[in-house]
């Protein structure tokens, strides 16, 4: 049974309902990004290989890929608050049970839970949606969009200073006090969404997604170092191949599927996915990219051998500007649309990896030109969610949102193999042992480039809408609400 929230104003309630939410998707990106300072030290620190160390990312990945279509569905169904106070509380518990141990088997398990964690936010906007009033939407999604970056940008210095200065384990200890914190505040300051979507969950759609999402990303995320030609990756992506296309079929049989396919399939819908997808890789690129040239040796020529806290304090600024944006890009949807948002957003993307291919050498230029990819994510990401909600009807909001972020995800685990290919290609010797090239990364800058510029071009060919979203559900299939618990 969903617990009750202890009553609170009104109007204090309202007030909170956006910054409460606005930090438990913060705590997901944080959750994501505080791994990584540790990633060198773990195979010392509990005796593990390094290729087992690497499945505390993979795992949190694929169970945060296969969980955000999953929750945000039973949002739509069960209770969008009810769900998202679930997800945290997995989050927190996978803090809670890495702090408690060294065995990287229990480690790997705890990471999967943090995972269900990417359904905070397609779950938080579905909320925002239902809660506010219609002046205030737009911003607050906004805001909600742009706390990935913010988490991001955050979770990297403060992991690097509590790995610098404590015992690895306090650094989940925190995180673990955090994210309590964040699900007591969501349960206390965000009311149960009344509108809901009834019927049967689709546990053997859930089945087919999960399998073939799984051999998918685990394809991508392994297919460097087990060989792109190797039978096991070959043999992933044909099994995710026959798969998701059983699963589709499905879908479109389905009488409540997990995914409405014939609505994703619209250019209102599908096309915001597919900007998701190649925005997702454009906006990746740049935190995977900037981390390493700035911490490479400084006998490169162009490294600045900085320590992992001075890389996480320069990622710091794009964080920033990602808050400070977020308004910004609310207002050009409002006046403009969000798929000029969305194609603005691509072109500034492409600009700011133009500064990077210009100059990566000295670190004010670096700083800029991460901060302007910073600026065109937080334009994208903005607008992706705005697009999705004019789109669907309210009680689809979480689950199309949640396939919106997926393909984010996607999007995000195809750029770190692909910058890794381009990486292990264009190297130099230094010292003996051979690193990236400056033409390496000028590679990898082009690339996220262009494929930023592709997902303007996709943006520009969204049908416009500037109809009221009040008429747009009115042309739509009949909403059936129930009351929440």
């Amino acid at each position: 049974m969903d617990p009750a929230p202890i009553p609170a104003p009104p109007r204090l309630r309202e007030r909170l309902t956006v910054p409460v939410l606005a930090f438990g998707g913060i705590l997901m990106a944080v959750m994501q990004t505080v791994v990584v300072p540790l990633l060198p030290d773990l195979p010392r620190l509990t005796g593990a290989s390094p290729a087992a160390v690497s499945w505390m990312v993979t795992a949190t990945l694929l169970a945060g890929a296969v969980l955000t279509p999953v929750l945000g569905r039973a949002g739509d169904m069960y209770g969008k608050r009810r769900v998202l106070l679930i997800a945290l509380a997995l989050m927190t518990g996978g803090s809670v049970l890495c702090a408690l141990t060294s065995d990287i088997r229990i480690l790997i398990a705890a990471r999967a839970l943090q995972g269900a964690a990417a359904a905070v936010v397609p779950l938080s906007i579905s909320i925002l949606r239902d809660e506010l009033p219609p002046h205030r939407t737009g911003s607050a999604v906004a805001l909600m969009s742009s706390t990935v970056g913010i988490g991001a940008a955050l979770g990297l210095p403060l992991a690097a200073l509590i790995v610098q200065y404590a015992n690895w384990h306090v650094m989940f200890w925190a995180t673990g006090v955090l994210g309590a914190l964040g699900l007591a505040l969501a349960w206390w300051a965000v009311r149960e969404s009344p509108v809901r979507s009834p019927g049967r969950f689709d546990a053997l759609g859930t089945a087919g997604l999960a399998a073939g999402l799984v051999c998918l990303l685990l394809g991508v995320s392994q297919g460097g170092q087990w060989g792109w030609g190797s039978g096991r990756v070959v043999g992933l992506f044909a099994g995710a191949v026959a798969i998701l296309c059983l699963w589709s079929w499905h879908q479109l049989r389905a009488a409540r599927p997990l995914v409405d396919l014939r609505l994703a399939a619209g250019r209102r819908v599908g096309l915001p996915h597919v900007a998701a997808l190649f925005t997702g890789f454009a906006f990746y690129a740049n935190s995977l990219v900037t981390a390493q040239l700035v911490q490479a040796p400084v006998a490169t020529g162009y490294g600045l051998g900085l320590s992992i806290v001075a890389t996480g304090l320069c990622m710091l600024p794009s964080g920033v500007i990602m808050l400070l944006f977020s308004p910004v890009s609310a207002r050009v949807s409002a006046a403009r649309g969000p798929r000029i948002t969305l194609a603005v957003g691509g072109v500034v993307l492409a600009l700011g990896y133009a500064v990077r291919i210009a100059d990566s050498t000295d670190l004010w230029v670096i700083l800029v030109g991460a901060a302007v990819v910073s600026t065109g994510t937080t334009l994208a990401y903005s607008a992706l969610p705005t697009l999705i909600l004019r789109a669907v009807p309210s009680d689809a909001t979480a689950s199309a949102n949640g396939v919106n972020v997926l393909m984010r995800t996607i999007g995000q685990a195809v750029s770190s193999a692909a910058i890794a290919a381009v990486l292990v290609h264009h190297t130099t010797r230094v010292g003996g042992l051979a690193v990236p090239s400056l033409h390496g990364y000028q590679l990898a800058f082009a690339m996220a480039g262009t494929v930023a510029l592709v997902a303007a071009a996709i943006a520009l060919a969204v049908p416009s809408d500037r109809v009221k979203e009040g008429v747009v559900e009115a042309l739509q299939a009949p909403v059936a609400t129930t009351k929440g618990a």
